[in-house]
């Protein structure tokens, strides 16, 4: 099985540093693509964790880039009216040629993303129910025929255009942990997309989604993906001082050793990242989503120096 390595860009870092400009962004989309990579992420976050829109960062880096893959981790498509984004996925699948992979989750329960959801007039509780629906009304609009809907959103025969570039719409990865997510994401989407949090627990958790695609007869249908973050020095414990600081920063007020719980991190020597990234695709992961703490083009360049000793 090959193993595609993908590189989150760091919207969210660039907006916390005040530096909001894209220059840089689409810098490293270019020198990640020149290293290899196969795919090429951004975040989603209205207010909660402020950063760039995803949609249309993501529209200039397909623009600049060629064969790449381009995706959300991930986008939180309840915040959007799903007219607006059937149309919006559209134009990018158009422009990217069919490289886009949605991925996809309903937001956590923490304070921050409840007020955001405030904000953008969006009832938390109800955030479950509105994802599922808005999803399946964009891929009956990716369709191009004429589409009766009759729920929380009404059309009567309207037709989307333009249709995407792949026939159907992008693939739709979903972040979840629970079990019914799990089951859910098995039986309806394209991709599982977690944090983590270590590869044990990744590997019983795929063994719920693929009995779930099983019996909805979709063997083979759903890949395993992982988002993970990493921190790379020669000296090991400034790797963690390095990895508790940015995830301190990032999702502040909570604190580095909560998130490390609950997410897929590795801080250390180069050396060892082969090695605890093969636990993962040992377990069934075939798209791994790096997001780096510390210099981005070094550790680019880190990354495609130990992909190339695998080949």
């Amino acid at each position: 099985m090959t193993t595609s390595i993908g590189y989150l860009l760091p919207t969210r870092e660039q907006v916390m540093n005040g530096q909001p400009e894209t220059r840089q962004l689409l810098r490293l989309a270019e020198h990640a693509q020149a290293l290899g990579f196969d795919s090429l992420w951004v975040g989603d976050s209205l207010l909660a964790r402020p950063r760039h829109d995803p949609m249309t960062i993501l529209a200039a880096v397909a623009a600049r880039t060629t064969g790449v893959r381009v995706g959300t981790a991930i986008l939180l498509p309840v915040l959007r009216n799903p007219v607006v984004l059937a149309q919006q996925v559209a134009t990018l699948d158009q422009i990217s040629e069919g490289r886009l992979i949605l991925g996809v989750g309903i937001g956590a329960d923490t304070p921050a993303i409840r007020a955001e959801f405030t904000a953008a007039g969006v009832p938390f509780e109800s955030r479950l129910g509105r994802t599922l629906e808005g999803l399946r009304l964009c891929r009956a609009l990716w369709s191009g025929e004429p589409v009766q809907w009759n729920g929380r959103w009404q059309l009567n025969g309207q037709v989307l255009g333009p249709t995407p570039y792949r026939r159907g719409g992008p693939p739709i990865w979903m972040g979840t942990s629970v079990l019914p997510g799990l089951q859910r994401t098995g039986k309806h989407f394209d991709g599982w997309f977690p944090l983590g949090p270590n590869a044990r627990v990744w590997r019983e958790r795929w063994a719920e989604v693929q009995a779930s695609a099983q019996v909805a007869g979709r063997t083979s249908a759903v890949t395993g993906a992982l988002y993970c973050t990493i921190s790379l020095h020669d000296d090991g414990v400034k790797a963690e001082q390095i990895l508790d600081d940015f995830l301190s920063r990032y999702y502040a007020p909570a604190p580095a050793a909560m998130m490390r719980r609950v997410q897929a991190c590795y801080a250390g020597a180069p050396e060892g990242l082969e090695a605890w990234l093969a636990e993962f695709v040992a377990a069934g992961v075939s798209h791994l989503v790096l997001r780096f703490a510390g210099d981005h083009n070094r550790h680019l360049e880190l990354v495609a120096l130990m992909r190339s000793r695998m080949k």
